[in-house]
């Protein structure tokens, strides 16, 4: 295709400057968990309610908005004929159906189809109530106090009440859990450590007011209280917590592909690899959705854009680069929908290596990698390179910082001092040690496509043996979890809060799976959650986002554009870059 031909050419010439310049290989590094952290804010994406449409410049280069559909009526028939059935293409999720359990970006698309929660981001990422008919907090910010709406139901007919909402908070506090979250650090509960010690059968700061209405009381004032509580998916007691003892949740597991929850949709059958079909949820509080049926059909980067035009399936994300905007452009019955991802791109050090945990060694790699040259090829002017981990979308963002620009020499200045000597071989070495980067990359993945031979050619010219293996998104995911790699490339899909992202770069924190150890980063995550007022928690993650700048956890390699095509036959979308597809699935409708 268009796309693949031109991304190639573009690899090819990029590599061969690389060789012609330096004379050499080398070495680099994503994982699209676009995970189900979240995080972030700042310019949304115009959408289908009443907002101006964009329209295409002369050049054709438009990379924000939304371009509407030239021609609907030429929608294929296989895709006209579904009256009843929405299907959207995705990749493959892990089968973790599961609120409080779910961790990648596709596991949570299916999380957010079958449940709800109290409160839920907005388009301007702000949150709101949805389940909750009124939130309020204490004027010294310590009491949390949610009001159900009347008559809640889960999909079974049972009734939701504060007992469920008690129950969904009381199982994060539990020892045994071991998902994304860590309601003790970001919500900070009272009576939540006792409870995790084991020194309690309950919670102090849980307190059921009436079967409608529940109070959290925290420590201290948190700016993250609002969301790990108001935002977590609420779990049936009956159903969930049937076989609960405290200190084992291990029972859990076995619910993941077997869910029951509160949204608009239930869940009819999981075939791994394939595809997750649900069916309208008739118990759902606003409503069966208008759409009966609704599909996740699995694709990759190779076959989305092609079962999009042939109308096997009916949305789906495609990279956002000029090729592939002017191919979905140019099938005529697609709107394509542009924003700005909350979320960046990185390649992440293990820190529990030893060659890693020298600054100078992680700082030579970024600066030794023309980040450059590998995201304009995949992305061709729909993504920005970046410096520190955080969307420029957010109030918290800074660009005082440290910008790492691609410079050879200096990566081979920097190693030297950190000790690495080049061998007679011409690889470096170290106590003994070769240089060498084992790089656990997704495929297909056009960006890991993009970073290995770039990365071979630009850290064989700093000495570096530079070996890439190649697997599934899956497979990477579980080699993250087991420390099982050199480096490798992902992605983290951010929420509206910068404090978010102290599970993923604090000592010890539920999503810092690379060993990374800061203090003074911890010190200050600590201190940015402690404070609600704005002005204030700006000059605190400033500062945090300078010293990570220079600490260098990751390799911070972009913030690029989201593109969705979609079929124009339904309509209802409503995403923004804190708010995805899956929120809104109830308002879609078919023509």
């Amino acid at each position: 295709m268009k796309k693949s031909w031109v991304i190639f050419l573009c690899l090819l010439m990029s590599l061969t400057l690389v060789l012609s310049a330096c004379g050499g290989g080398g070495d680099a590094a994503e994982p699209s968990k676009e995970p189900a952290q979240e995080q972030q804010g700042n310019e949304p994406e115009k959408k289908d309610d009443g907002e101006k449409a964009s329209e295409p410049e002369e050049s054709g280069f438009v990379n924000e908005g939304i371009v509407k559909a030239s021609d609907p009526g030429k929608s294929p028939a296989t895709a006209t004929s579904r009256t009843d059935t929405l299907i959207i293409g995705m990749q493959a999720p892990a089968g973790i159906f599961h609120p409080l359990y779910a961790e990648t970006t596709y596991d949570n698309y299916v999380v957010n189809t079958l449940f709800k929660s109290m409160l839920e981001v907005q388009k301007d990422g702000t949150y709101a109530p949805v389940l909750a008919e009124k939130y309020e907090v204490s004027p010294d910010n310590l009491t949390h106090t949610y009001k159900l709406k009347e008559g809640l139901k889960f999909s079974d007919g049972s009734p939701l009440t504060a007992e469920d909402v008690a129950f969904t908070i009381t199982v994060l506090h539990d020892k045994s859990y071991d998902g994304p979250s860590d309601i003790l650090r970001d919500a900070k509960i009272k009576g939540g450590k006792e409870y995790f010690d084991g020194k309690a059968t309950s919670i102090e700061g849980i307190k059921i007011i009436d079967p409608l209405t529940i109070e959290f009381t925290t420590i201290e004032p948190s700016a993250l209280a609002q969301s790990a509580i108001g935002a977590a998916g609420i779990l049936s007691k009956a159903y969930y917590g049937k076989d609960y003892k405290q200190g084992n949740l291990s029972y859990m597991n076995d619910l993941f592909t077997k869910p029951l929850g509160n949204g608009p949709y239930k869940l009819d059958k999981f075939q791994a690899g394939q595809d997750v079909s649900f069916v309208a949820n008739e118990n759902y509080f606003k409503g069966a959705p208008k759409i009966p049926k609704l599909i996740y059909k699995f694709t990759t980067e190779e076959t989305n854009a092609q079962l999009l035009q042939t109308g096997e399936t009916d949305m789906d994300f495609i990279s956002a680069n000029l090729d592939n905007f002017e191919l979905l452009q140019s099938m005529g019955f697609l709107d394509v929908s542009l924003f700005p991802t909350n979320g960046y791109g990185y390649i992440a050090f293990n820190h529990n290596r030893a060659k890693f945990q020298d600054v100078k060694v992680r700082q030579a790699l970024a600066i030794g990698l023309d980040r450059e040259q590998i995201v304009e090829a995949v992305y061709q002017g729909y993504a920005e390179v970046i410096n520190v981990p955080q969307s420029k979308l957010s109030w918290a963002y800074t660009d005082e910082v440290n910008k790492y620009e691609f410079d050879l020499e200096k990566a081979k200045q920097l190693l030297e001092e950190a000790g690495w000597k080049v061998g007679a071989d011409g690889i470096r070495e170290k106590d003994g040690e070769k240089f060498k980067i084992n790089f656990a990359a997704t495929s297909p993945n056009v960006v890991n496509d993009a970073i290995i031979p770039v990365a071979q050619a630009n850290y064989k010219e700093l000495g570096i043996e530079f070996v890439a293996e190649q697997m599934d998104f899956n497979a990477v995911i579980e080699k993250r979890k087991k420390g099982d790699f050199d480096m490798l490339f992902m992605a983290w899909a951010l929420g509206p809060d910068p404090q978010g992202a102290q599970n993923i770069f604090t000592t010890g924190g539920s999503q810092n799976e690379i060993g990374y150890s800061n203090k003074k980063v911890d010190e200050l995550f600590e201190k940015g959650g402690k404070t609600l007022d704005v002005e204030e928690r700006k000059g605190i993650y400033k500062e945090l986002y300078q010293e990570i700048n220079e600490d260098m956890p990751y390799i911070f390699m972009y913030q690029r554009r989201d593109m969705w095509g979609n079929n124009a036959r339904f309509t209802g979308l409503d995403m923004t870059p804190y708010r995805n597809f899956s929120y809104g699935v109830d308002s879609l409708s078919i023509n």
